[in-house]
């Protein structure tokens, strides 16, 4: 499991909060805001992700020569399949139609967040691989029926496909940077009727309105009153009732301001909507959006055209703006795939997963290759 010369033991915490926030972080690094110590915290402190709303944190740890935490794994309980957006509910069905309890299962992952990311978080790299062995050897000694790694990035994608889980594949859409100097500079790599058309969208979006960008010591609770209105009403259209509470994002704002760029639109100096972003190494994350009017294309200018503003700005490579959406397509945004990982110790229902997903990672291949031919730039022009 290890390089290392001595066993390598691994630990159950009793949640993020347990360890202490530089060992977590030492981890974790400070590319990808979500997998921070700050981050998960926030989300057990704010009651959002915590065993009564069916996501027990039960991290799996692994301590260092020096007595240090020197790998991690942010992992929960779930007794559901609610806030991860990899859709499994149609397995729990058979397993339960089949006799069996799939909950409580193992998840691995950033609740709520399908932002692709690191899971396996290790200060010495030569751990990465212990810490699946600990979670198939948790998922066997509690006889629970699965587990998954969701959003992971490459780096991990081979990590657990050489422990031998199963990779199942989705899509996203994505804006890159190919270093720009403006949005205008955007835009010149676009088709003429498609930069005709984004022009014509952002004037409408923004007509008597004004768009602020706050970070840091500029947001204050009265811009969290603001918003919690927006999120709470996206939240009960899509999820039935929102996921994270109101505290969350206080905290955020106290533990990570820095890391937060959250996009106004604001009617006579009232806000009206916003667009809630996390700022990474060489990456702005969309989030969370919501408002209070409707208004033609201000989904589009607050969530992707803001967005991308941003992080030229920035100098950042891309924006992620979240899971689904083909509407980002001719705004910019391309498919990319991502890449979720699944440990299931019964062998029938493995084999009948596995079907389902190599068939399931073809379509969805080939999904991607046909909208990659319908992004908005040049061709030949």
């Amino acid at each position: 499991m290890s390089d290392r010369d001595v066993p390598v033991v691994a630990r159950l915490l009793a949640g993020v909060r347990a360890v202490d926030a530089a060992e977590w972080d030492a981890c974790a690094g400070t590319d990808n805001p979500f997998v921070s110590h700050a981050f998960l915290s926030a989300l057990e402190d704010s009651g959002s992700a915590t065993a009564a709303r069916g996501w027990r944190p039960v991290p799996i740890a692994i301590d260092g020569a020096d007595g240090r935490l020197a790998a991690v794994l942010p992992a929960y309980l779930k007794s559901h399949s609610q806030g991860e957006y990899v859709f499994d509910h149609a397995w729990a069905d058979a397993w339960t139609r089949a006799g069996g309890d799939y909950y409580p299962k193992l998840q691995i992952a950033v609740p709520f967040t399908p932002v692709p990311g690191p899971r396996l978080l290790a200060r010495e790299p030569a751990l990465a691989p212990a810490l699946i062995g600990a979670a198939e050897a948790l998922v066997r000694e509690n006889g629970l029926s699965s587990a998954h790694a969701t959003f992971i990035d490459d780096a991990d994608r081979s990590l657990f496909e050489a422990a031998g889980w199963l990779l199942r594949a989705d899509r996203q859409f994505h804006f890159t940077n190919e270093g720009y100097a403006s949005f205008d500079d955007f835009l010149a790599a676009l088709a003429s009727r498609k930069r005709k058309a984004i022009r014509k969208e952002r004037a409408a979006a923004v007509e008597g309105l004004t768009i602020e960008h706050l970070s840091g010591a500029a947001l204050t609770e009265a811009h969290w009153d603001a918003f919690w209105h927006f999120y709470q009403d996206t939240g009960s259209r899509k999820w039935g009732r929102p996921y994270l509470s109101r505290r969350f994002f206080s905290l955020l704002s106290e533990r990570m301001a820095d890391r937060v760029l959250l996009i106004l639109a604001l009617r006579d100096g009232r806000p009206i909507a916003g667009a809630l972003n996390l700022i990474g190494a060489d990456a702005l994350y969309g989030r969370y959006w919501g408002a209070l009017e409707e208004v033609p294309f201000l989904h589009f200018e607050l969530c992707y055209y803001q967005a991308i503003d941003a992080a030229i700005a920035r100098g950042l490579k891309r924006v992620e703006a979240g899971a689904q959406g083909g509407h980002k397509l001719a705004r910019g945004y391309a498919p990319v795939a991502t890449w979720s990982a699944h440990f299931i110790p019964d062998p029938g229902f493995r084999r009948a997963v596995a079907d389902y997903l190599e068939a399931e990672r073809i379509a969805v291949a080939e999904d991607i290759e046909a909208l990659d031919e319908m992004t908005p730039f040049k061709r030949g022009e």
